[in-house]
């Protein structure tokens, strides 16, 4: 399925090999220049590597400052722990669920029943009632 690309190439050479064969006459005579520049002139260079130094921090120290950031009073109950709000949410919705779950099935048991006693009526009304709660409790915003 895929041909199989049979290179020659000698292990040994590398793109830096390769740019340095390409290049060297260029590399050669800009080696060349900054050593007869910094024979020429040593004083100078080493002066401005020390005034570029001492620029460097002054405009570190004033220029770049980063301004202190303010941390503002957050409650430490409500970041506590993100993780443990965000399980605790997820076990508070399983067990409305599964209360749901449960007073639907008494609801669908009793409405099956031809006559209603007094006592069923209370339940279901009960059941009923409790399922408006938990409905409106998960509507509400947060």
């Amino acid at each position: 399925m895929w041909r199989r690309i049979i290179s020659n190439r000698d292990p040994r050479d590398t793109i830096f090999t390769e740019i340095r064969k390409e290049f060297n006459p260029y590399f050669g005579k800009a080696g060349q220049f900054s050593n007869s520049v910094i024979s020429r002139y040593p004083k100078l260079l080493f002066g401005t590597m020390i005034a570029m130094l001492v620029m460097s921090l002054g405009l570190r120290l004033t220029v770049f400052r980063h301004p202190r950031v303010v941390k503002t009073a957050v409650s430490a109950h409500r970041n506590a722990s993100p993780i443990q709000d965000g399980f605790s949410q997820i076990m508070l919705t399983a067990g409305q669920i599964r209360q749901t779950l449960a007073l639907k099935h008494l609801v669908d048991s009793i409405t099956a029943k031809k006559f209603l006693s007094r006592q069923d009526s209370v339940m279901l009304d009960t059941a009923l009632s409790r399922l408006q709660q938990i409905h409106d409790h998960r509507e509400k915003p947060r």
